[in-house]
């Protein structure tokens, strides 16, 4: 292997070759404790440790990075403590996420860095918006991200790029090609010379670096760093390498010819570079042998510490109180001032004056700028606010919501439009494996409204009409928000944007321009979790929420015999269920009307709760109204007869009538 010295000094080498050793000492101290079963699992980067070190020594301290499973190196070269790195490999109170998660799948803001998720696509979205961040602040700083050539592959890859290259984003994309994900090789895995290449076709600049020399991964990865802090922009890494033991241990090499793997173990970056440093004099044998001596006893000295810790012990409030990042709702009151205005134009000033209220919120969807967006909520925006905080994007919603979560992190808030709630099946992973999560992981809150169009009656069909908000009920770390009326349209909004959390905020979209109401002009809250009773009554009980609210008063209106109570949710997670059963024990009866199909829904869990701590008080079953088990037709009548209006008020005369 050549190296090229250029401008470095011997204290940069010895440096870099310190760098090297440390995470491969303690990898090979971690595979002793896993034969013993001392760590559950362990991914080896041995071989790659130039990639990790040479990258990161090449960033700034200040300057967030993305690391994979195999980058060890950049943990400690960031000075991470080593007693608190083997407390969460062993799921210790010390590590950084409290036992909740394993290996390199975790953050922390002190060292700027990022870890990983299991699907590892959406951690280049992550990179997009956190170099976002910086370029809208104006600061020239580089986000660098890992991934390997088998996650090159996925769908998220590819949004990334071509947003990073759209937006002008200052991320170095680090591909480490390893030669297999897994145990498929790279012939199997894309159809190019060069994963490089790849880049060309987005417009981007690329560099083919040789990994196992850290010469060339710092030299050139330092050169590219102060270039894109002077032009910032995109450039693709594509770092060849090698792994020189089995995707993860229990993998095993067997499938790796053992020729390739002579190949490679000549070219181990570490040997390599010590011998260098040895034939010039830089360093020497006993050098060496005392350095390694300094980092045995780092290392075993930080494992015991480990290792004397506690086995980690919680409880359900400790776990619960920790899927959410702590909000205090503040009320804001509007004055007397009020204009009879539409629910599509309630959204709109709820998100205009949360803009002007938050001076750090983007806006993200596509056609959202000049356009407005399909539903022209947006519309004279940009003249507002600019087009760098009211964003057009590409097709691309897993990109978009992961970068969305990138601006979160950096500090940000961002309010991504789904153009229908239905296209969100396309950034699915990142809601509920990012988002959700990301808090009850590693303490990191996701600071992000995803608004969504939703709901049936307006002849849209299966891909336009879905009212999915059960998909995210299930899921834990998730707040969804679903108004009936403008006025609650607007004060919920302004809540779910000051709220740290990731919510979800339906709006029917049917509703958009039929339902008038009247709203404060000016900026206002309202509390999430707060159903609102919209009629009191002593005979039944109506839960509903969305357009459901709208059918329940028409059919009530129609039969002013039923002494019903009606109660409008506003809010699905958190549910306001001390509503819902003061209601049913005053009433003794109790229907719940949804849009969405009946089975799974929230209708479902809503009755089951009710069983449970309200049993004793009804008079009656609880009943359940919702739509077909079918996909929304298009046809008109067809509609009509997929959707639960006309079934709810029979049904609701049969329950009163019990």
């Amino acid at each position: 292997m050549r190296y090229h010295i250029g401008d470095f000094d011997n204290e940069i080498l010895v440096q870099l070759y310190e760098r090297m050793l440390k995470p491969r000492m303690i990898e090979e101290k971690m595979l002793i404790l896993l034969r013993q079963g001392k760590i559950s699992k362990w991914f080896s980067g041995i071989g790659q440790e130039a990639i990790s070190v040479g990258v990161t020594s090449a960033l700034k301290d200040e300057e967030y990075i993305l690391p994979m499973h195999r980058n060890l190196g950049v943990f400690t070269t960031r000075n991470v403590p080593l007693n608190r790195l083997f407390s969460q490999w062993q799921g210790k109170a010390s590590g950084f996420t409290k036992g909740r998660d394993r290996s390199f799948h975790f953050g922390t803001q002190a060292h700027k860095i990022v870890g990983m998720i299991s699907h590892l696509g959406p951690q280049l979205g992550v990179a997009d918006g956190i170099a976002l961040a910086d370029s809208l602040r104006r600061k020239k700083r580089v986000t660098a991200v890992f991934t390997g050539e088998g996650a090159t592959s996925e769908g998220d890859f590819h949004e990334a790029l071509n947003v990073a290259s759209v937006w002008n984003l200052p991320v170095l994309f680090c591909i480490e090609n390893n030669g297999y994900g897994l145990s498929t090789p790279t012939k199997e895995q894309y159809n190019c010379e060069h994963l490089a290449d790849r880049a060309k076709g987005y417009g981007m600049e690329c560099r083919i670096i040789d990994g196992n020399n850290i010469l060339e991964v710092y030299a050139k990865v330092s050169e590219l760093c102060k270039a894109i802090r002077k032009r910032p922009r995109p450039i693709f890494l594509e770092f060849k390498t090698f792994r020189m033991r089995g995707h993860e241990e229990a993998s095993g090499t067997k499938y790796v010819p053992e020729k390739l793997m002579s190949k490679w173990a000549k070219k181990d970056p570490i040997s390599n570079f010590e011998a260098f440093l040895l034939e010039k004099n830089i360093i020497s044998e006993e050098y060496i042998e005392k350095k390694k001596v300094e980092i045995t006893d780092e290392i075993n000295s930080n494992l015991d510490l480990a290792f004397k810790e506690e086995a980690i012990t919680s409880n359900i409030s400790n776990e619960i109180d920790d899927v959410y990042q702590n909000f205090v709702y503040k009320e804001v009151k509007p004055n007397e001032k009020v204009t009879n205005i539409r629910f599509v134009d309630a959204v709109s000033d709820g998100l205009r004056q949360s803009m002007e209220r938050h001076n750090e919120l983007i806006i993200m969807g596509q056609d959202v700028a000049e356009y407005g967006g399909v539903f022209k909520i947006t519309e004279g925006f940009t003249k507002e606010f600019g087009r760098s905080r009211v964003r057009n994007t590409p097709i691309c919603e897993s990109a978009i919501v992961s970068a969305a979560m990138g601006l979160a992190i950096n500090g940000m808030k961002a309010v991504v439009e789904m153009q229908f709630a239905d296209f969100v099946t396309s950034g699915f992973n990142p809601v509920v494996n990012y988002l959700a999560k990301v808090h009850y992981r590693w303490g990191q809150n996701a600071d992000v409204v995803i608004r969504m169009p939703c709901g049936g009656g307006v002849g849209a069909g299966p891909f336009h009409s879905q009212t999915n908000e059960a998909w995210f009920t299930k899921t834990p770390g998730l707040k969804v928000v679903y108004p009936a009326f403008p006025v609650d349209a607007k004060g919920l909004l302004t809540t779910a944007i000051n709220d740290p959390n990731p919510v979800l905020f339906f709006e029917h979209k049917g509703l958009y321009r039929s339902i008038y109401g009247d709203v404060p002009e000016d900026y206002y809250t309202l509390p999430l979790g707060k159903a609102s009773t919209l009629k009191s009554g002593g005979t039944v009980s109506i839960v509903t929420y969305g357009a459901g609210v709208h059918w329940a008063l028409e059919t009530l209106e129609k039969h002013p015999e039923i002494d019903a109570e009606l109660i409008d949710l506003r809010t699905l997670q958190p549910l306001d269920t001390e509503a819902i059963y003061q209601s049913v024990k005053k009433t003794g009866k109790l229907l719940i009307l949804q849009e969405d199909s009946l089975f799974g829904g929230i209708a479902s869990d809503i009755s089951a709760l009710v069983m449970e701590n309200c049993f004793e008080s009804l008079d009656a079953p609880v009943k359940r109204v919702g739509s077909l088990e079918t996909p929304i037709p298009f046809a008109s009548n067809l509609e009509a007869n997929y959707l639960p209006k006309q079934r709810f008020e029979s049904d609701l005369l049969e329950l009163v009538a019990y």
